[in-house]
């Protein structure tokens, strides 16, 4: 640590060490998650899932882990191979950065920006671009469908998203994260903005591409969607990549709504994640009780119900503040 503060100053140094600590808490969360998935939805539907390896199947993700480290890279003949090569690369950095602005606790941040939600958002964009990458580069109609359906599903639920992350933001006067969290030391946001938390729990679900909004991978209908040539780590990247951004949607949700690190008794960092997890146990809840919808149900949902909801919620957010 010395030597880093004396090479890169204090600010470099602090940079290294948090995204060395983002890095590990990435891949220990997704291991995590991906345990947690098979749990709850074995627990859903009366099996007991993974019992062999570990205690319960702990390590059976870690066993996962390590088969696909160990598989061939495969690269099928007609695809773009520097897009091919690069998709998952662009899907899992911007979500691994986002990490440098979430507020863990009071003291718990790398970087505390002034504009951090609008980096986290912008960030999150990427992973469209990523996807599209993915399944246009494939060369394979599966892929090709499941991108195109990823482009138009993301523009849509975007829209309605940010519009309730402004009423939130309208209300403290602030992009700041650790702001938002000083705001609600006495008031959670989810008690008097309980329409603008539903919305943004369900445009979250639709932006990580998880049911019953996953029609970008629907198993069913396109095999696997825009991931379906790819194999070894670059198919781990987009998992670690997936389950990172539940993470990061469930972190901002507890940070606008559910008071970011405020809870008694508890350190800060403990309440945070004991939020970030339920919100997360939530988004698995869903995936194994609706039904997946059909396509055109989907935009539907976004055009006509969500965002019209919105920009309700948004004016009525505006009249209120400036009545007051």
């Amino acid at each position: 640590m010395n030597f880093l503060v004396q090479t890169l100053g204090t600010a470099g140094a602090t940079m290294v060490v948090g995204l060395i600590g983002v890095m590990a808490l990435v891949a220990v969360n997704a291991l995590f998650l991906i345990w947690m998935e098979r749990k709850v939805s074995a627990h859903m539907q009366l099996r007991p899932g993974p019992m062999e390896v570990g205690w319960h199947g702990a390590i059976q993700t870690i066993a996962d882990a390590l088969k696909l480290l160990g598989k061939e890279l495969i690269t099928p003949e007609e695809v773009d191979r520097p897009i091919f090569w690069l998709a998952p690369i662009v899907i899992f950095l911007p979500v691994l950065l986002s990490f440098l602005v979430i507020p863990f606790s009071a003291t718990w941040i790398i970087r505390d920006m002034n504009v951090g939600i609008v980096l986290i958002l912008a960030f999150s964009t990427l992973a469209v671009l990523s996807i599209l990458m993915a399944g246009w580069s494939s060369n394979n109609k599966y892929a090709v469908l499941g991108a195109i359906r990823s482009v138009a599903q993301n523009v849509a639920y975007e829209i309605p998203l940010l519009i309730t992350v402004m009423s939130v933001i309208l209300m403290v006067g602030s992009f700041k994260l650790t702001d938002i969290v000083a705001a609600q030391e006495r008031l959670w946001f989810v008690l008097v903005q309980p329409v603008a938390f539903i919305l943004y729990i369900i445009c979250a679900t639709a932006e990580t591409n998880r049911a019953p909004f996953d029609l970008p991978e629907a198993e069913s209908e396109l095999v696997a969607g825009f991931h379906t040539e790819y194999s070894g780590m670059r198919f781990a990247l987009f998992f670690l990549a997936e389950y990172t951004n539940m993470f990061i949607c469930s972190a901002l949700a507890a940070v606008l709504f559910l008071g970011g690190w405020h809870g008694p008794f508890l350190p800060g960092v403990v309440w945070f994640l004991i939020k970030v997890y339920a919100i997360i146990f939530l988004m698995m809840w869903f995936r194994w009780t609706f039904p997946r919808t059909r396509f055109d149900q989907l935009i539907t949902f976004a055009w006509k119900i969500l965002i019209p909801l919105a920009f309700a919620n948004l004016l009525i957010t505006a009249l209120v503040l400036k009545l007051r």
